[in-house]
């Protein structure tokens, strides 16, 4: 039994699973500015979820944001190897990656084995984010959650063109004070980071297949956007798994290093190593 723990900047995510890839637990938490109070929490909920005790877990890898802080990894690893690894498993034909976030929009190229050949990650500026888009709706006076519905009737969505978070804001009161209709400012903005997201890609020599993950793929009018920007089919993963592709990805990395470590003759497990002090 393994966990991968993905500690995001906005949420941490965790997946148990056991020796067949079979997901049998999950968790996600805020994790607000305690990264690794976060990362406990998502481990004591996705041991619930899983019905696990902690000493039937055989293995624990970690990624995101706050990877280096998982009190209970053995292993960290990059956002990169893992969102690569999550898409891969789902969408096996997979050849470039897009993963947008709260803080982040990464764009990862694929090689036949579905391994990083390259990657993209976006600037400091918000704009490139869903950040931004949940700062618009609050300015607007909605909730973060209605942004996808709320976008998806607009008719007639205005143009966003700062490439700068603060300009960008200006043009939405600026639309607002015009009379502007607020689903049409909230598309626009979607469809600003949209190409943005689709420049990232460009950037990285982009290949169909596509696969779309992340806290953003879903929100339904993001993932129109997408499609539109790309005229391509786009992969989406079912439900919440686009944004648990990462605690996937590193778990399913866990189950890779503990059968390296058997083949080599080298596996104890977890409650042994802790009595010797055994690194993993």
């Amino acid at each position: 039994m393994v966990v991968g723990i993905d500690v995001g900047a906005t949420y941490t995510k965790a997946f148990a699973l056991d020796e067949d890839k079979n997901v049998i637990g999950r968790s996600m938490v805020k994790t607000g500015f305690n990264l690794a109070g976060a990362a406990e929490r998502g481990y004591a909920e996705v041991l619930t979820s899983a019905g696990l005790a902690e000493e039937e877990v055989d293995y624990v890898a970690s990624t995101g944001y706050g990877r280096y802080v998982v009190p209970m990894r053995d292993l960290q690893i990059t956002e990169l190897t893992c969102h690569a690894k999550g898409a891969w498993h789902q969408f096996p034909q997979t050849r470039t990656v897009l993963d947008v976030g709260g803080q982040t929009v990464k764009a990862i190229k694929l090689d036949e084995r579905g391994k990083v050949r390259s990657f993209r990650l976006n600037d400091k500026c918000a704009a490139g984010t869903g950040a931004f888009l949940e700062k618009t709706a609050r300015y607007m006076g909605l909730d973060p959650a209605e942004i996808g519905s709320l976008a998806m009737v607009s008719k007639e969505p205005v143009t966003i063109s700062s490439v700068c978070a603060v300009f960008a804001e200006s043009e939405v009161i600026n639309h607002l004070t015009s009379g502007t209709r607020p689903e049409d400012i909230m598309y626009g903005a979607v469809l600003s980071l949209a190409g943005r997201a689709h420049q990232l890609m460009k950037r990285v020599g982009m290949e169909p297949e596509f696969t779309f993950c992340g806290g953003m793929s879903r929100n339904e009018a993001f993932v129109k956007a997408i499609k539109h920007e790309l005229k391509a089919p786009v992969n989406v993963p079912d439900g919440d798994m686009g944004h648990f592709n990462g605690a996937l990805g590193a778990g399913l990395l866990a189950l890779d290093r503990v059968r390296k470590l058997q083949a080599a003759g080298e596996w104890t497990n977890r409650s042994h190593r802790a009595v010797q002090g055994v690194s993993a």
